[in-house]
């Protein structure tokens, strides 16, 4: 069985920062494994944020966060990062951290297999 758990959740100011962790447990590492980022905000559906494969020799972003989220992962503590900075009143939504196995459509949500319960995001203006 894989868990995966995410932390970092916060509320801040719209210009400020949070890293978000998503650690996964039950030897979920893969050579095919990719790791994804999405969001919910209220009344939205839910929508990609960023991806990486477990060999982090693929990374993938939603056009709206490009230069300003940047995701990463430690093997050796089998966590995956994603810094967020410049943050804006639109990123406010839950966060939800994902696997799959097999890196075609990084950004499609129904290809994932395993979610995490999720962390809030507030900024606020």
């Amino acid at each position: 069985q894989v868990q995966l758990v995410e932390s970092g959740g916060g509320s801040v100011q719209a210009g400020g920062s949070l890293r978000l962790s998503c650690a996964a447990s039950g030897r979920a590492s893969s050579i095919s494994a990719m790791v994804g980022w999405f969001r919910r905000a209220p009344g939205k559906e839910r929508g990609f944020v960023a991806a990486i494969s477990w060999s982090g020799d693929s990374t993938y972003y939603a056009d709206s966060v490009k230069g300003r989220f940047t995701i990463s992962r430690d093997n050796a503590k089998n966590t995956v990062y994603l810094q967020m900075n410049s943050l804006k009143p639109e990123d406010t939504a839950v966060y939800y951290c994902a696997l799959k196995f097999g890196s075609a459509s990084a950004a499609r949500a129904s290809e994932y297999a395993y979610w995490g319960q999720g962390t809030q995001v507030t900024v606020s203006s």
